[in-house]
C-alpha cells in the first residue's frame, strides 16, 4: 500500500481543513458521516493505533476518523492549516497554550502539533515538513 501524502493549498492558511474524530465505533462513525452528511472516504491506511480514515467534505477540508485511544474520550480535534508548523506551535506556547504534541512528520509532506488552548480547547496544527 502507498503512503499517502499531501500537498498544502495557498489561500487557506489560518483555516481549519482538517478535524480529527476519535470514536470508540469507527465503522459507524464512517457509516453515519458518509450517510447523513455525505462526506467520502478514501480506503483506510495504517497506522500504529489503528487504520485511520480519511474523509473529504470540500476541495479544502476533511478529516479522519481513527479508534478512541486508552483514557481518551470519544470527540474531535481542529486541526489549523500552517505555513510552518514548528513557528506556529513555538508562538501557541508562547502566548499561553500547553504543549501537548510537539511538531512530528506523519507522513511524506505534513507535520503536525497539537496545544492545548487556554480554556482547555486541543487545537492541531499541520503544516509542510522542512
Amino acid at each position: 500500500m502507498t503512503e499517502p501524502t499531501h500537498e498544502f493549498t495557498d489561500g487557506v492558511y489560518g483555516w481549519i481543513t482538517h478535524t480529527d474524530f476519535a470514536s470508540d465505533d469507527v465503522e459507524a462513525t464512517r457509516a453515519w458521516c458518509a450517510d447523513v452528511l455525505g462526506w467520502s472516504f478514501r480506503p483506510p491506511f495504517p497506522t500504529g493505533s489503528g487504520d485511520y480514515h480519511l474523509f473529504a467534505y470540500s476541495d479544502v477540508g476533511g478529516g479522519g476518523i481513527r479508534r478512541t485511544a486508552p483514557a481518551e474520550q470519544p470527540g474531535s480535534t481542529p486541526t489549523v492549516h500552517v505555513r510552518d508548523t514548528h513557528a506556529a506551535f513555538a508562538h501557541a506556547v508562547e502566548a499561553g497554550a500547553e504543549p501537548v504534541t510537539p511538531p512530528t512528520k506523519i507522513m511524506p509532506g505534513v507535520c503536525t502539533a497539537l496545544v492545548r488552548a487556554p480554556g482547555g480547547v486541543l487545537i492541531g496544527f499541520s503544516g509542510p515538513t522542512d
